[in-house]
């Protein structure tokens, strides 16, 4: 069973390309897309209880050898533009499978919002993450902190791609402007931004527009390809755009909780490998074993970043290499 909460508006019986209200849904396995019939609870009326213990359940991994308290891992996948419901899927699919293989034992939910399937709907996808990216506290992070027990520890992290980053950035942003949510005890353990859709100045220390993403996260990692044609500058839709974090890295002046891991030397050494993948330089991740294993050790925290076996260099100077 797939885990999704989505924001799309629904229209004859299928999820459209605008914002709507909230579903939380239970996907079968052998289903290759999203599908209203597969709510549980009514849409528009917060995290249903069934639906959150089943994915907490899922989350569970055994006990804490230090606390002896269970202990669990929820990764929320947030996708990026020009992604159909039907491509949404299969990337969450990719996430879990590479992440099992792993040995990941927590559960992958997505967080679905209204991008449509179409490279020059930019700036309408752009408009429509803003106005949904709020949902993914309010429907999703806070929700689960809410039903978190004493004793229960389950780490919530965040994998956001392309211009799910942008979503990210801006849902934690707008809940510490509203007091109703900043007044309320929520966080998630790690962040990774991958290919990133966000200014690369935007991600520096003290920069308002990214201080509570800092604030609320106990480490982000970023990975970076210079090769990311989606995120050049010459890019006719991106005509004004400042570089990205996708593409050129953190910038120096990162919070010391910021990891880049630049993945161009990687990418250009198996360039071969993803040449039947389509926008190859901006989501090969998806298809690469090596970048699991970096995740998975990443969500873990058992290892220094430093010392992650699938990289190379230190701290300022991180490369993705094979374990």
């Amino acid at each position: 069973m797939d885990y999704v909460f989505t924001v799309r508006r629904v229209s004859k019986g299928a999820f459209k390309d605008e914002p709507g209200s909230t579903y939380f849904l239970k996907v079968p396995e052998d289903a290759d897309d999203i599908s209203p019939d597969q709510k549980v609870g009514a849409a528009g009326a917060g995290m249903p209880d069934k639906w959150a213990k089943e994915v907490l359940a899922a989350a569970r991994s055994g006990e804490n050898p230090r606390t002896v308290q269970p202990k669990g891992d929820i990764l929320i996948y947030v996708h990026g533009f020009n992604t159909p419901t039907t491509t949404m899927l299969k990337r969450h699919r990719l996430i879990r499978a590479g992440l099992e293989r792993e040995g990941f034992e927590g559960v992958v939910v997505s967080f679905d919002w209204p991008s449509a399937s179409s490279a020059l709907n930019y700036l309408e996808d752009r408009s429509d993450a803003k106005q949904t990216a709020r949902l993914l506290v309010d429907a999703g992070i806070s929700a689960f902190a809410a039903r978190q027990t004493p004793d229960c520890e389950i780490n919530l992290h965040i994998l956001a791609h392309s211009m799910g980053a942008y979503v990210v950035r801006e849902a934690f942003d707008d809940a510490d402007d509203r007091p109703a949510v900043a007044s309320t005890s929520w966080s998630v353990s790690q962040i990774l931004f991958v290919s990133g859709d966000v200014s690369a100045s935007s991600m520096s220390d003290g920069n308002p527009k990214s201080s509570s993403l800092y604030r609320h996260c106990v480490r982000l990692t970023n990975y970076s390809n210079p090769f990311d044609a989606a995120l050049s500058l010459s890019n006719i839709k991106r005509v004004g755009v400042s570089p990205r974090v996708g593409r050129i890295g953190l910038p120096v002046n990162r919070p010391d909780k910021a990891v880049n891991v630049d993945t161009g030397a990687y990418y250009e050494r198996n360039e071969d490998r993803f040449r039947d993948i389509p926008n190859a330089s901006h989501t090969w991740y998806f298809f690469d074993q090596n970048f699991y294993t970096d995740v998975f050790q990443t969500l873990r925290g058992d290892v220094d970043r430093n010392r992650i076996s699938t990289r190379a260099g230190t701290r300022s100077e991180l490369e993705l290499h094979v374990a």
